[in-house]
């Protein structure tokens, strides 16, 4: 049996308080940091490839479907107003198309053709990275995707649940983050959503500060789309150059980004 598909470690769950139901929901929560700790270096060596693909014009592409093809998109979104790159850059792809997002597509993910097809309406690059999502390992569209993948050169990695899945079996990098049953027996949007969501953040983060997108440890690039992060720039510049607020409002909004405010406010100083 598929470990996420396997018997809670807790029953009669409607008999259990409020209180007793989310105790033992962060008990179970605190499974997963040990878990992702685990495959850190597998993490490190995919991450190791991923950025002189990146520097060369490869672009990182997510696949899944349901849950893990939902988080994969949010990954990607978070990408150009974090770090002020282009959108196809960082790409999440999920069965069913965009319609999934916010309903389930009949059959979507037994499609193992299709994912591959999606892949390709960005075009290809040789340098591209394709990261197949799937916590239980054994997504149609997943696998075919990644293998298609593999069998182009890409290279290939996942992000699963389960030890040793068909889905592992076929890329250059398997991400295996072993979280155990779920507190509700198979609802692999809690745990192993919750290592999906850690691992996609270290990946693109990690990358992003390696392709120069963070200075120190601040967003340089950000793109300034509503108030909150022009506030956060305007205090960005204050502390980089000791402007006032008004003088580093101003020079922001000139110049566009953290970075280029600041690099201008010292070469015209």
């Amino acid at each position: 049996m598929k470990v996420t598909e396997s018997t809670s470690y807790y029953d009669n769950l409607e008999q259990m308080s409020i209180p007793e139901l989310l105790e033992n929901i962060n008990r179970e929560d605190h499974r997963v940091p040990e878990a992702v700790k685990e495959v850190i270096s597998v993490i490190t060596s995919l991450v190791e490839e991923i950025v002189p693909r990146m520097e060369r014009g490869g672009r990182l592409i997510y696949i899944g479907a349901g849950t893990s093809g939902r988080l994969g998109i949010l990954d990607a979104s978070e990408c150009p107003p974090t770090y002020g790159v282009p959108h196809d850059w960082v790409i999440g792809l999920i069965a069913g198309g965009d319609a999934a997002i916010r309903k389930a597509v009949e059959n979507a993910e037994d499609d193992a053709n299709q994912a591959w097809k999606d892949i390709q309406e960005y075009g290809f690059n040789p340098d591209d990275t394709i990261i197949g999502i799937a916590a239980s390992g054994t997504t149609p569209y997943v696998i075919g995707g990644v293998k298609t993948a593999k069998e182009n050169e890409l290279l290939t990695a996942c992000i699963t649940c389960n030890p040793n899945s068909p889905l592992s079996q076929e890329v250059d990098f398997a991400i295996e983050v072993v979280v155990g049953p779920e507190f509700v027996t198979g609802s692999t949007r809690m745990k192993a959503g919750t290592a999906q969501k850690l691992v996609l953040n270290m990946i693109s983060t990690t990358v992003m500060i390696k392709l120069g997108r963070v200075k120190g440890n601040k967003m340089v690039d950000m793109q300034l789309s509503n108030a909150k992060l022009i506030n956060r720039g305007t205090l960005m510049i204050m502390e980089a150059t000791g402007l006032d607020e008004e003088k580093a409002r101003e020079l922001l909004l000139s110049q566009g980004s953290v970075r280029k405010a600041t690099e201008y406010h010292y070469k015209n100083k």
